[in-house]
Parts: structure tokens; sequence; C-alpha cells
């Protein structure tokens, strides 16, 4: 899996094709989708035009994908890989992952009350494993993966006759997670970060008062200044060095070829140094947005180790 590559939460309809289709011209190798983006349709017609013109063929990328909450009995996660295979027009994902450990009613997306969740006791995770296992044996993707997973799930999953592959969580200086990232490792499992810039353009209802903007840091900015880089780039070096994937969004043209230009880039120990005194820990993604009242999933339990 290359371990930069072109993130899609947050590409809005319309502009997310064209993004995909100048992110691949550029160099870019790795897609990460998702089903609740809502946009895997239209990245499948760029897909397909890239495919048609000779940009890259099919065994030249890496796609991931997701399985949304409401696809989490075994039964039900060969219906939603299939969903999202069919809308990105290929044959397989090089990536499936369980999207977060949370469990929602079948005809449910986005859940109102307590009584539209799932609880982990009715529907467990070891029962989503076994689909996300089946897909992997019946060739729809070629490894399986979890996303917002605590490091004591994780360990949980090494046990499993196919353990996760991959964990994808929100990563960068403010929120660094050093145990989750080394534990990880030992298990032989790649962290991907997601929301690597601060996603600063997530919907309002996840964003909280006085927040801090990690790309106007000050640490950031001199490193940036130090390098000639831009503090987008200093942030995209810094996971990559740290070896973890990361996956940042853009839709503008100049800011795809920068982003990936920072591949490129080497922090000094000494700037890593200044980079790891940064960590607060703080959030960007919470996961209160799961919390309903008398309801399963308090945001507390999602990470705690």
């Amino acid at each position: 899996m290359p371990l930069l590559g072109l993130g899609t939460w947050k590409s809005a309809p319309g502009e997310v094709g064209e993004a995909v289709s100048v992110a691949l011209a550029l160099g870019y190798r790795h897609l990460d989708c998702a089903a609740i983006y809502g946009n895997e349709e239209e990245i499948g017609v760029a897909l397909r035009r890239a495919f048609d013109e000779g940009v890259v063929s099919r065994d030249d990328l890496w796609i991931t994908s997701k399985l949304w909450c409401n696809r989490h009995r075994e039964e039900e996660v060969e219906l939603g890989i299939r969903a999202s295979i069919e809308a990105l027009g290929v044959e397989y994902l090089d990536l499936y992952l369980v999207h977060w450990p949370v469990a929602i009613c079948f005809d449910v997306v986005r859940p109102k009350g307590p009584e539209e969740f799932l609880s982990l006791d009715e529907v467990p995770l070891e029962e989503t494993w076994a689909g996300m296992t089946a897909a992997l044996e019946l060739g729809l993707t070629r490894h399986i993966g979890v996303s917002n997973y605590n490091l004591e799930r994780l360990r949980a999953h090494a046990g499993f006759a196919s353990p996760a592959e991959v964990n994808q969580v929100e990563l960068h200086p403010y929120l660094q997670q050093r145990s989750l990232v080394e534990g990880a490792r030992e298990h032989g499992v790649l962290t991907t970060a997601f929301s690597p810039l601060g996603s600063m353009d997530r919907p309002e209802i996840m964003k909280g008062d006085d927040e801090p903007l990690l790309m106007e840091d000050k640490v950031v900015r001199a490193i940036a200044r130090e390098l000639g880089a831009s503090p987008a780039q200093v942030l995209i070096a810094w996971a990559i060095q740290r070896g973890t994937a990361v996956i940042p969004k853009s839709v503008r043209p100049s800011r795809l070829a920068e982003n990936l230009a920072a591949a490129n880039l080497s922090l000094t120990d000494e700037q890593m140094k200044r980079m790891a005194a940064l960590e607060r820990p703080f959030r960007y993604v919470t996961g209160t947005f799961w919390e309903r009242a008398g309801g399963p999933y308090p945001a507390s339990e999602l990470w705690r180790e």
C-alpha cells in the first residue's frame, strides 16, 4: 500500500471526480474511499475514464473502501462490499475496513435515536469480522482491516484466524497515539492517519469551540520555513516518517501536487522531536456524534485503552 494516498471524505459531488482524475494524472496511486462518503459512483466514473485513457491500469492502484455501520451482521457485509465495488466500477478492492466499531439498524444511515442502534451484544464485532473474512475468501478484497479501533479492540483481533492488517485512525501532532501505533506495529498492523491536517473543513456539527488550528501551529510553520515547504507538507512528511500511511484530502490541483510532493520531504531528528512535543492530546473527530441518551456508544468507550 502506498504510504501517501488521496482521502475522499468531504469531497463534494461535482468535485471529487475531477480531483481523482487530476490526482491520478499527477501520480497518486492510493485512493481512500467509503460508502458513507456518498461519492463512490462519481469516483467510479473518474476511474473508468482513467482506465479507458490509459492513465493508469487497475493493477496500478490501491483502492480502499469501508463497511458502513448498517451492514454489520455477517450476511450483510457482502452486500456492503459489493455495493462499493459496483459503485467504484472495479472487480475487487485492495483493502476493506470496518468503518466504526458501532452497529446500527439495517435500514438506517445516520441514526436519530437510541432505538436505531444495535449494541455489540446484539451484533458482536466477531460476527462482523466473520463477514469480512468471507469477503476476503471470496476475492472481493485482497486485504481487510478496521478503522477507529482502540488498542484494546485491536489486540482482540490478533487472535482471529484472519487478523486486521490496517487500522485507520485520526493521527496528527496534536493526537499522536504513540501506544496505539506501536501496539499495532507489534501485531503486524499498519496504521493509516486520517485528518492529518486538522480537518478544518469537516461538518460544523463535528466542530467545537476554540479549536486549535493545526496548520497555524507556530512549530509547524517554523519547520515549514526551515524546509522551504508548506505546513501541510510538513504534517504529511511527519506522518510518513513515523511509518504510518497518510490520506490528506484536497480537490484543488495545486494542493494535490503539493501534498504529493511531501513524500520527498525529510524532517531532521531535531525537527521530529519538536513535532513530538506538540502532543496535547486533541481530537478533531471526537465520536460524540454516536452518543444518544440511553444509547450503547458513549465516546469515552470508543477510545478507551
